[in-house]
């Protein structure tokens, strides 16, 4: 989906309206097929139909985006929305359905079914207010245990992370520990999808090379 959108935007021919399957990456029931389980968001590198809304909303801010659902779930549909979706519609609509559903988007509206409007705004705004108290505890941390959390979401462990920051593996155990507790988690992926939530992103790869004999290291630039 996403070359198919690069190669029409490269020949001048861009897309206005995607329809996205919410249930993308799962096999339909069927044949004695059993059906697979949606990726879930926080899982890095998933990608569902709603994950692909939010590809495309970064690669292409322009195109809009209907998700096709075949039952309506207002937490996914929350999801779509989050994501940049600008209408959420059954499988089994009508194509008249479909069709307002698509030039409504076309003029910026967002559409969904009434049915599932009061759900979708009890997930958002729980969903805020997850997120608030999530940059809350973030915000109680140290800059240094920031910079911790920050290689935590990146993947790294205490042996890379001490490597990274110039500390021994002692201290950053402490830090750890310390990020935990602020927390109020007792794992490092616990703490990787609350800092997640608030909005904290990994720490940027360190970048080296070798210049005229001297490994020259700026944060993530080469000097």
């Amino acid at each position: 989906a996403l070359r198919a959108l690069e190669r029409a935007a490269a020949e001048a021919r861009p897309y206005d309206v995607i329809l996205v399957d919410a249930e993308l990456g799962a096999l339909a029931p069927g044949g004695g097929a059993p059906a697979l389980p949606l990726p879930r968001q926080e899982e890095p590198g998933a990608v569902d139909g709603i994950a692909l809304v939010a590809q495309v909303r970064a690669a292409r801010p322009g195109v809009r985006s209907v998700v096709l659902a075949e039952k309506d779930d207002p937490r996914c549909a929350a999801r779509a929305l989050q994501a940049g979706a600008s209408g959420w519609v059954a499988k089994d609509c009508s194509l008249q359905r479909l069709l307002t559903v698509v030039r409504g988007v076309l003029r910026d509206e967002t559409h969904l079914p009434p049915a599932l409007l009061t759900g979708v705004l009890r997930e958002l705004t729980a969903t805020r207010k997850h997120r608030t108290e999530s940059q809350q505890l973030v915000e109680s941390l140290t800059p240094r245990e920031r910079e911790v959390l920050r290689c935590m979401v990146a993947g790294l462990g205490r042996k890379a992370v001490a490597e990274r920051l110039f500390l021994s593996p002692h201290t950053v155990r402490t830090h750890m520990q310390n990020v935990l507790g602020k927390l109020g988690v007792h794992s490092t992926l616990a703490a990787v999808a609350l800092a997640r939530r608030a909005g904290v992103g990994p720490a940027e790869p360190v970048a080296t090379a070798r210049l005229a004999g001297d490994v020259v290291e700026r944060g993530s630039q080469l000097a």
